[in-house]
């Protein structure tokens, strides 16, 4: 029988709850730290540990590992989960806003906002790692907005007549 040895190294824990409300986060990549948080709270960044996005809209903390937290005013950008003005970007990267799905669904072009994006994002346009607080596509929180917009009397409308 071997007696551990107290003073090895030990292996991180993976927080994968933030501290502050307890969802779920997703993990998100180091370079989508570095682009987005601000000087003051990237000079406190530990490169070595697991980062997580907080997608409660409810909670201030968008960043979250084992050591620390990141809120909202450590973020250089409004982050469009946490934040319900219509300025607040939906798609970083080709800006299209909350107010401008909006207006695109009143006006009947909704369609037309996904189908753009998804072309910029075929032809390699897409930067979402470094401009999107979630590190992630930004088309997701599109169509999910678009889609909450739709009125019953729009998704239930027959073809004609």
């Amino acid at each position: 029988m071997t007696i551990p040895d107290c003073c090895a190294p030990t292996t991180p824990v993976a927080v994968t709850t933030c501290p502050t409300c307890g969802s779920t986060g997703r993990t998100v990549q180091l370079v989508t730290l570095k682009a987005l948080l601000t000087p003051a709270a990237l000079a406190t960044l530990d490169p070595g540990e697991a980062h997580r996005f907080c997608p409660d809209s409810a909670c201030d903390v968008v960043y979250f590992s084992a050591s620390r937290t990141y809120r909202q005013a450590e973020v250089k950008v409004p982050v469009f989960q946490k934040d319900g003005r219509g300025s607040a970007p939906a798609c970083y990267c080709f800006g299209h806003t909350r107010a401008d799905l909006e207006q695109a669904t009143r006006e009947g072009g909704a369609a037309a906002i996904p189908q753009v994006i998804q072309a910029h994002i075929q032809a390699g346009r897409c930067g979402c790692e470094v401009n999107n607080p979630q590190g992630s596509c930004c088309l997701g929180n599109v169509n999910r907005t678009l889609a909450a917009l739709q009125t019953p009397a729009e998704t239930g409308r027959a073809g004609c007549c």
